[in-house]
Order: C-alpha cells, then structure tokens, then sequence
C-alpha cells in the first residue's frame, strides 16, 4: 500500500493513486498533521479538507454509445486565517510531509496577502463537532452499476422516443458524482460526509416533413441528491415516447402572439426564475460587492436599505434557505466551514429578511440579527468544488414554499381566463443585477376560460425581478411543491460549479409581457 510503511505508520513518500483513499484513521491522522503545522506557523484559525470526488458521465445518440467519461479526483486542501487574513494551498500527495508542507504555504500565502487586505476577517462562533458522520439520501451507489446497464438503459429509451412520427434525433445521458468529503478544524470538529448526485437526460429533436422547422424536447427529469434508485424511478423508457411526441406536436403549435397574458408556471419552470432572480441576488458577497464573477452583483443591495424594507412579492410569497431536505443538490449534514447548516427565510411574508452567509460573512449582518433578536450565526453556506478549491460562500437549495390551501397546478389553470401554461426549464438572460431578464421554457399551452386549447411555441416572457414576482397572485399547496434544479452553476474566479436544488409549487403571474422569439425584425 502506498499508506503504510513496514511499521503501519504514515511514511509514505509516493502520491496515492487517484482510485485510493486512505481509511478513516489515516485520513484523521493526516488532517490533525495539517492543522499542528498551520496553528504552529501563526495561524489563528486552519481547516483543512481531504477528499475524493468521482464523476462517471454516459452519453447516446440514437442508436449508439458516443462517450464514456470517468474522473477520479484525490487530495488535500488547508485554509489558514492569519492577522484576519486567509490563506489556501492544497496538495495531491497524501503523506504527513507533504500536506504539513500546504498548511505552512497556506500560512505564508497569508502573511502576504496582509498587505491587500480591506478589512479583518472575523468568524462568527460555530459549535465543534467531533466525529461525526453524514451520509446523502441514496440507497444504490450508481458507481457500483455497469456501463453496460447504464447505456442499454439510454438506447432504450432513445428508440422509444425515435417512434414518435417527426423525431429524427436523439441524445441522453447519464451524470453522476459522488463525493466523499472529511473536514477538520482547529475549533477541534472533524466531520466525514458522503454525497451522491445523479441527472438523467435527454433532449428530443423533432423535424418537419419539409425540413423548414425544428424541435426540442429537452431539460425532462430534474437532478437530483440521490442514487441509481433515482435513475430507475424517473423510468427515462416509459416516459420517452411521450416526450418524443410533445416534441413533435410543438412543430405544429401555434406561433405566440405578443402581448400581455397571465402565465401559469410549473414548478419544472419556475425552479429556474427562483434561481436566477431570487438565489443569485441573496447571496451577501454578491450584494456587498465582494463577487461579480458569472453573475453580476444584486439589487437587492445594500443591506441596510432593504432588510425588512424591500417588498418582493406578495404577502404569502415566502423563500427558503436550507441545505437539509432530502435530495437537494446543495442537502450537506455540514458545510465546508463545519457548520450544521440551518433552514432560513430569505424572503418572509414578501420582504427580504435575510442572506445566503458563511462564518466571515454572517458578523456584517449582526446589526440586523440583534435588531430582530436572532442569533448571529453563520446559515451554512460554505462549499469548495473539490479539495484543491478554496471554500467560499456558495447557494444552498433556494425555495418558493408552498401556500397554506391546497390548490394544484391544475385548479390554477381552471381560475385563469387568458394565459400560457410553461412546463420545463428553456433558455433565459438576466442582467448584472439580477433586476431585468427574459425566460423561456419547454412547451408552452395557451389557455382560455379556465381550461388548455392547444399549444404554442415561440414564447418567452419579460420581467422585472420585483415588478414579476409582485404580480403572483396565486400558489399551489403543499401536494404540488416538486424539487428541481441545477447540476452545474458556476461561481468565483477561478471558477467553481455546486449543484443547487430549487423546490417550487405552481404559481400563477399576472399581465406579464411575452413576446415572439421566432420572430425576426
């Protein structure tokens, strides 16, 4: 073994193999030589993580396997607070030498970024917990499933979509990852978690018989925090051909007309508009100006001027914050700073009432925790990609709760006199603030008098973020609240991706402005 010398002791010199870990005992050895050599070197505060993180990706087309792709990915990662500056090295050599030797290049990174330094970085208190273990809500590890039966479970469905009359192209796929994360801290906490994520797809192309429109059928099942049991449950080959034929009726739906309509959003579609208008835009260092990589800044800034003053929607609009509900994308028993992350209303009865924080970021809202008698304490939102990335504030799972009567998508549609169903997730765009955007979508179905006559195409609609979500009128219970989201969002520079889940019921907008994309000036 490349972890044990002749006398079971951490001696060896060779990097471990990118398909090794070591064993609980070696990895808390390492941690606990990381941590004596960051404190020993003048660090206030040192974490460090070792971990591995596995992605296995299948992709089809039609008839045939078009790529098989593994990655396997094994190291060590120490932050160290200096005079209220941080530092991060990492290091792909797992042995006592060499990820001591990162913590004293984490603390000498921090030493000299002092002189770049704004402001004291100051960590709001967290308990410590002390071996402790975490474990994500799957029940079949899909890296112990074949290649093999991963894609003969593609070109099944595939050829189920193919006999639906105008479906020409197929693609699917399979992304999984998984996880294994320890994290140990000078506050004395040493955590083990294991996470699990899987996203089947696919995207189902529809021709006309003279070859002058196309379309797609895409974004159908949500990724979700769990196993291969989830791959198996979305049952991708029962489903196909009905996706294959919605793909095809959409070459002849009718062509939108612009205007003003009321739009009845299903929680597939409205997971998105959550995300990009109320997740991005909560997050504290985007508000503070502290982050603008991928996404901008937030209007939802500054701080003092909207807490408990900015009205976002209606009274019964309420968003939650939380990294605990089972097969969220962003569901951790702890975050990247040791946190047991807690669940939060970002929005509360349509006010902005709080961030998305970390344990540096929760101490500039202490004014509006004392004001409000909370406590000052970090929400949990630390996460890195992997163990050579630095942790920072990255979305937890961003949620439009359900309202307290039990109406369903359905009964909301048979209230609405003129609008535009929107089922799945399309293309959007949305500004630097998060305050204007334009949003499409997978099938589009024009109602009147309280019922479906048929569908359309074309369709996006236009709004401004508070203007939008101050028009909902009405919201699906609890029976209709369904968990969507998103695979890879980027954040950061360099860059990082986390998986974020979006619950959202069924929701209904009114007189918002659409418009025609098919259309050209």
């Amino acid at each position: 073994s490349a972890w044990r010398g002749p006398a079971g002791s951490l001696l060896a010199a060779t990097p471990l193999v990118p398909s090794e870990m070591p064993d609980a005992d070696d990895i808390k050895a390492l941690m606990m030589e990381a941590l004596s050599a960051a404190t020993s070197g003048g660090a206030t505060y040192a974490d460090v993580r070792i971990g591995r993180q596995r992605q296995n990706f299948v992709f089809t087309r039609e008839q045939q396997i078009q790529n098989v792709v593994d990655t396997d990915s094994v190291g060590c990662g120490v932050r160290a607070l200096v005079d209220g500056t941080w530092g991060f090295a990492a290091t792909r050599e797992l042995t006592k030498d060499t990820v001591a030797a990162a913590a004293r290049e984490a603390v000498a990174i921090a030493k000299a970024m002092r002189i770049a330094r704004d402001r004291a970085i100051v960590l709001t208190p967290a308990p410590a917990f002390r071996d402790v273990a975490w474990k994500s809500a799957f029940t079949v590890d899909p890296f112990t499933v074949s290649v093999e039966e991963k894609a003969d479970l593609l070109l099944k469905a595939n050829a189920e979509a193919l006999k639906a009359k105008g479906v020409k192209y197929v693609f699917s796929g399979l992304f999984f990852v998984k996880e294994e994360r320890s994290f140990a801290s000078s506050d004395g906490s040493v955590i083990s978690q294991t996470a699990v994520r899987s996203w089947p797809l696919m995207q189902i192309t529809a021709i006309s018989a003279d070859f002058t429109d196309f379309q797609n059928r895409g974004n159908v099942v949500a990724p979700m925090g769990r196993g291969w049991e989830y791959v198996l449950d979305c049952d991708l080959v029962g489903h196909a051909g009905k996706w294959g034929e919605e793909a095809a009726q959409k070459l002849t739906a009718k062509p939108v007309d612009v205007g003003r309509y009321d739009l009845v959003l299903h929680p597939s579609h409205l997971w998105l508009t959550v995300h990009e208008s109320i997740g991005h835009p909560t997050e504290l260092d985007r508000a503070l100006g502290y982050e603008a990589n991928y996404a901008g800044t937030s209007f939802v800034s500054p701080p003092e001027r909207v807490l408990g003053k900015l009205r976002y929607g209606p009274e019964f609009m309420n968003i939650q914050g939380d990294r605990s509900q089972p097969g969220g994308l962003s569901t951790m028993g702890y975050d990247d700073e040791g946190v047991k992350p807690e669940d939060f209303l970002l929005i509360k009865n349509g006010v902005v009432n709080d961030y998305q924080t970390t344990r540096e970021q929760a101490p500039m809202l202490d004014w509006w925790y004392k004001q409000q008698k909370r406590e000052t304490r970090s929400h949990g939102c630390s996460y890195a990609q992997g163990w050579d990335n630095v942790q920072f504030q990255r979305m937890p799972n961003v949620s439009l709760l359900p309202g307290e009567k039990e109406i369903s998508y359905e009964d909301i549609i048979a209230a609405t006199d003129r609008g535009i169903a929107i089922i799945g997730d399309g293309s959007f765009s949305i500004d630097q603030q998060r305050y204007n955007a334009q949003f499409g979508g997978q099938v589009f179905y024009e109602i009147k008098g309280g019922k479906i006559v048929g569908l359309l195409k074309d369709v996006a609609y236009q709004m401004r973020t508070p203007d939008f979500w101050n028009s909902m009128d009405m919201i699906g219970g609890k029976k209709s609240y369904a968990l969507n989201g998103s695979f890879f969002d980027g954040k950061g520079q360099p860059g990082q991706v986390n998986a974020v889940s979006h619950g959202a019921v069924p929701a209904r907008f009114r007189q918002i402005n659409v418009i025609n994309t098919g259309k050209k000036a």
